[in-house]
């Protein structure tokens, strides 16, 4: 249990559950093999059974740090940030955006979306999960859709998401990495017959980095 100082400084978002921080290469998405600092929180409930850190589902696990300290090492690195999870937007994101964009950086986040937005986001990835749908609020400012294709059915899926979004949206179909050689060639086929998707890897696997 966190002492009730602390508690209400995380209710703020002046202090967040940081799991981990590290400067790598983007590995998915529209900006694929750009530099960028990632911060990610601790906290989810989404249960993607596939989840890749399921380590940061339990954010009892992952102590309170102060924002002021998570901004400070990030601007040390990267004209990019990128808060992930977790599921980010479990916590109020409005005191580590301003803060971030106040040492002039770009700030992006990967969220299910299945939380409330808060924070101001120079690019948003919605990530949508079948279990757990976004808020209205998120298919309305996502910059990118980015549905994971872990069976055939989630082809569909991913239709329905697409017809939720922004109509500025990019929208990219990406294997998940445990069903990668069943899915990828199912992918390629399946954007070659409906351009308007684009393909996404998971690269910094591949290449062996965080």
């Amino acid at each position: 249990m966190l002492d009730k100082e602390t508690q209400i400084a995380v209710n703020k978002g002046e202090m967040l559950p940081l799991m981990e921080e590290f400067y790598t290469i983007q590995g998915e998405g529209f900006h694929t093999g750009t530099a960028a600092y990632f911060i990610r929180i601790g906290g989810c409930d989404v249960g993607c059974h596939w989840c890749d850190v399921k380590e940061s589902w339990n954010a009892e696990l992952h102590p309170p740090t102060n924002t002021d300290v998570i901004v400070e090492n990030a601007k040390k690195y990267a004209e990019t940030v990128v808060v992930t999870g977790g599921e980010p937007l479990m916590w109020d994101m409005s005191v580590l955006t301003s803060s971030l964009k106040n040492k002039n950086l770009n700030v992006h986040i990967e969220t299910s979306g299945a939380y409330p937005v808060s924070g101001k986001w120079d690019w948003f990835c919605l990530s949508p999960k079948k279990n757990k749908l976004p808020v209205d609020d998120a298919y309305a400012i996502a910059n990118e859709l980015k549905v994971i294709i872990y069976n055939k059915h989630d082809f569909q899926f991913a239709e329905e998401q697409a017809a939720k979004v922004n109509s500025n949206a990019i929208l990219f179909l990406q294997p998940e990495w445990s069903k990668k050689e069943e899915m990828t060639p199912l992918i390629v086929d399946y954007v070659m017959k409906n351009p308007k998707w684009r393909v996404s890897l998971q690269t910094h696997k591949y290449l062996n980095i965080p």
